[in-house]
């Protein structure tokens, strides 16, 4: 079964249904849109819908495009305005202009087959980029190394050429916190308040427990096992919280030689002196430990867990953000 909140996977599994289906995307917005760039909405001929482009400002006009789009195979770029009284409907203080892409699938632009390499490339957890010239008509994928700015700060929309739309397609953040100890408790909230997916490992029962973490997802293998049967990649940082080397050791080490976007380890200077000792013995070179963020977190002078969680999500996001 599709998930219905990934939009080019039902787009695409309407269209191999034989519902016709139609994909929406906002490629250009000013003043107070109500939706931001790259927000996507599925149409099929029948007119049922998920997603949104707008709020509900101007879905009627987009899906009545939509119905004239699986009929005539011919993608469409539409341009509104929303009106103050508009915008305040949707929880905006005034109006604004939005441009919305509308693309039939299997049409004259966005194939079948393109749109299938689209969404194996986002199942598989790969970053990947659509790129539209609104112009010609031309449509292709491309990689992190086109377009690296834009993966890092998550930004789709029209290049600087005014032709050339890019909607950047990041696999979700991902947070693996190797030891449940107290900073983990706010730590993964904080993490999924900022839109990753937080996973606990920890292979000692009395630490990962659900009395302690409810709801969340602990693995209780040991650390090495549980990150590979994770899989680590751009996407994720690792943070390892426990003090104690046989734990946070084999998760340093199979992290390193992983392409995650953040490592931090918890302890002093001279815990991590140590810590460098052990993985230069280990074959680890100066350029792969270097990666390491330790002591953890941003020097703000935190003292609680709480405070402590919050320069470690501080220096996660700066690292994101800004690297």
């Amino acid at each position: 079964m599709v998930d219905v909140t990934d939009i080019p996977a039902l787009a695409l599994d309407w269209h191999r249904a034989g519902r016709g289906a139609v994909l929406a995307t906002v490629v250009e917005t000013w003043g107070s849109a109500p939706r931001p760039i790259g927000s996507m909405l599925v149409v099929d001929r029948d007119g049922a819908m998920e997603g949104s482009v707008s709020g509900g400002c101007v879905e009627g006009a987009v899906i009545t495009e939509a119905f004239d789009a699986i009929e005539d195979g011919k993608a469409r770029l539409l341009d509104f305005g929303v009106s103050d009284d508009q915008a305040f409907a949707v929880g905006l203080a005034c109006g604004g202009r939005i441009r919305v892409l509308v693309e039939p699938v299997g049409g004259e632009t966005l194939t079948e087959a393109l749109l299938a390499e689209l969404v194996a490339a986002r199942a598989a957890r790969k970053q990947i980029a659509y790129v539209a010239d609104l112009q010609n008509g031309s449509r292709r994928l491309a990689d992190v190394s086109e377009f690296a700015d834009l993966f890092r700060s998550d930004r789709s929309g029209v290049q600087e050429d005014g032709q050339t739309f890019v909607a950047i397609h990041n696999p979700p953040l991902r947070m693996i916190i190797v030891g449940a100890v107290h900073i983990a408790q706010p730590l993964v909230q904080m993490a999924r308040a900022c839109g990753y997916d937080p996973f606990l490992i920890d292979p000692r029962p009395v630490f990962g427990s659900e009395d302690r973490f409810p709801g969340e997802t602990i693995l209780d293998d040991w650390p090495d096992e549980a990150l590979t049967a994770l899989g680590l990649d751009p996407r994720t940082a690792v943070v390892t919280l426990t003090h104690d080397p046989k734990l946070d050791d084999p998760a340093i080490r199979a992290t390193l030689g992983s392409d995650v976007f953040y490592l931090g380890c918890l302890g002093s200077t001279r815990t991590h002196t140590k810590r460098v000792e052990r993985l230069t013995a280990a074959g680890f070179t100066p350029d792969q430990i270097a990666r390491i963020h330790a002591p953890v977190g941003l020097n703000i002078g935190a003292k609680s867990p709480a405070e402590i969680a919050i320069s470690i999500m501080a220096q996660i996001t700066q690292r994101l953000r800004t690297a």
